[in-house]
Order: C-alpha cells, then structure tokens, then sequence
C-alpha cells in the first residue's frame, strides 16, 4: 500500500483509508464481530488510516474502532470528529456545536472512547454558524499544544471559511463528499486547498454504495437504511442515476475491474493529496475496494470517464434538505 501526505505537518497516511461509520451506524444491520475482522483485515494489507466520529452510533464507532485498533496503535492513523451532536436518549435529534469548551469536552470524551492518549486527525465534522471559526480551531489548537491532538481537520467547509481557520492554526486535511457522482468539489474548493497546502479526504467515494453497482433497487436497502430518505435514492433520480452506473459497468468490464474499483481509481488519479476512505462492513468488500489501488487508468480513460459523470450528472442533492443546510458554510 502506497502513502499519500495530508498537508504539509508531516501527517502520512495510506492512499486508502476505511471509513466505519457504516459498522456501526445509518446502513441497516451491524455485526461487530465482522467489522472488527474487517478492520484488522484491512491492517494485515497495508491501510493504516480509519476514519470515525463521536456522533456514529452515536458513541459507540469510536469503542468499536479503539478496540480493534489497539494492538496496532502506533502503526496507524486514527481520525475522529466532534460538532453534530446526538445523544442516546433520542440519537435521531441532531445538532451542531462549536464552542470551546463543547470541543474540549467532546475531545477527551472521545480519547476515553478510543483508549488512546492522543487523537491522529481532529475534525470539526460540521462548521457550526453561530460561533466564529477563529474561536473553535483555536481551542483545537490548544488542544495540540496539550498534546490531544496531532493534526487539525474540518469537515464540510466552505473555502473562506478555511481560509480563516487556516489562519489560526495550520488544517492538514479537509474531508467532503467527492466521487463521481458529486464533483462540486472541483470547482472552487480543491484549488483552495491545493494553494493552502491542506489534503483532502473524500468520503462517500463510492456515492454511498450507488456506484458499487450493487444497488439496482431500493429494495435492496434495509427499511432502517438512512440511504432510503437521500434525494439522489428516490424516484427519478434513482432512474436517472442507474443509467450512469450501467455505462460505469461497461467500462470497468472492458478494464477488467468492477464499477467501484474503477471508481476508487479514477479519484486517486484526482491528484496525490487526495485520500478516499471507501466505507465497508465486510472484508469481501474491503478486499475489492483495495483492489483499485493497482488499477492505473490511461488519459483516454480518464477522459471517458469524464464523458460519462461530467460534474453534476448525478440526479438530486447529496442530502436531504436539512442536511444540506449544513454543508458548504
């Protein structure tokens, strides 16, 4: 497994990461047993990035992913977030937090969860309105001074908004929603942080799993699946959006690949400082995601490809409307 850096700290990681919020949380049944088998699976092949939050599960992704990663510790990167808050009274009412001493508080909740006595990547998984971002990343700066945290992450962010948060303390990684069916990212946010010297982090790579070619109903989604409720897995839209992945399907098939591994290839072919973290419950599914780390696509490919899922060929918004009301800002 290749390394990919994120900023300019000193912060390395593998050019894979796994995302586990789905082990836990969002997408149907959990079996804990099998994610941890598919965490120390994805250690024993080289991925040395994991990416969770407080607010998956809520809480418990975090004692899922510290447990598992334990006897690994010093040989990976653990990355976690705080903001949206949630609680396990009612885990369906959601909120956003940035004030200071709400990040200190969230921050030594989730080292407790973790088990560890310092946190790789901290992010502000969502920018919260009504508190200026100078005062939430300078509590996250003091928290590296205390040494909580190693590196500085956000998470939805608008470029001015890190502009000025870069400003305080140098951010090592933005994570935002990028994959062939949500480009936005190239228009103005990429060149933002490519002239910042920031890395991004992309997850939903695999458009929640659209782009695996595994969903062609939606029935196949559990009835507790998040999926069911997002605009682009409705009606229409999800028509519309199945006719992209079928063109995907005959590409990687004349490339010898599936759908998602030509998916995960065409964004690590967006640039060096670009890291997804494809999401997965299974170690079948981990194992083909890796498989796209030895796919190398020509320029006519990549042109192809760009025929196919030109920016905004997805059909609907990313999130419902609620949810899309916290991005971007």
């Amino acid at each position: 497994m290749r390394q990919r850096q994120l900023g300019t700290q000193g912060l390395n990681v593998s050019e894979l990461g796994l995302g586990c919020m789905g082990m836990s949380d969002f997408y149907g049944a959990k079996n804990d047993a099998e994610s941890t088998s598919t965490i120390h699976y994805a250690v024993d092949h080289g991925v040395t990035f994991f990416d969770t939050s407080d607010m998956y599960g809520p809480f418990v992704n975090e004692e899922l992913v510290g447990t598992a990663l334990r006897p690994h510790r010093k040989a990976v990167v653990i990355a976690t977030k705080f903001g949206i808050t949630r609680t396990l009274e009612d885990p369906g009412k959601r909120g956003i937090n940035g004030r200071p001493e709400y990040v200190k508080q969230a921050c030594e909740a989730s080292l407790k969860r973790l088990g560890t006595d310092v946190i790789d990547i901290y992010y502000q998984h969502r920018v919260d309105p009504l508190v200026p971002i100078e005062e939430t990343i300078g509590a996250m700066k003091r928290l590296v001074e205390d040494g909580k945290i190693r590196f500085l992450g956000m998470s939805e962010a608008a470029p001015g908004t890190i502009r000025r948060a870069h400003a305080v303390h140098p951010i090592s990684a933005l994570q935002t929603e990028y994959s062939l069916w949500n480009r936005d990212p190239e228009e103005e946010l990429l060149p933002t942080l490519r002239e910042l010297g920031i890395g991004f982090v992309a997850y939903s790579p695999l458009g929640r799993g659209f782009l695996t070619g595994q969903i062609t109903s939606i029935d196949d989604l559990a009835p507790s699946d998040v999926r069911r409720n997002f605009p682009r897995f409705q009606g229409e839209n999800f028509t519309k959006n199945l006719d992209l992945v079928a063109q995907m399907r005959v590409m990687a098939k004349e490339k010898n690949c599936t759908p998602a591994q030509l998916a995960l290839a065409w964004l690590l072919a967006q640039g060096g400082d670009v890291v997804p973290i494809p999401g997965t419950k299974t170690r079948t599914r981990l194992a083909e995601n890796l498989g796209a780390t030895e796919i190398m696509l020509t320029k006519a490919e990549l042109a192809a490809i760009d025929d196919i899922s030109p920016r905004g060929a997805a059909a609907g918004d990313r999130y419902p409307e609620a949810g899309m009301q916290t991005v971007n800002r």
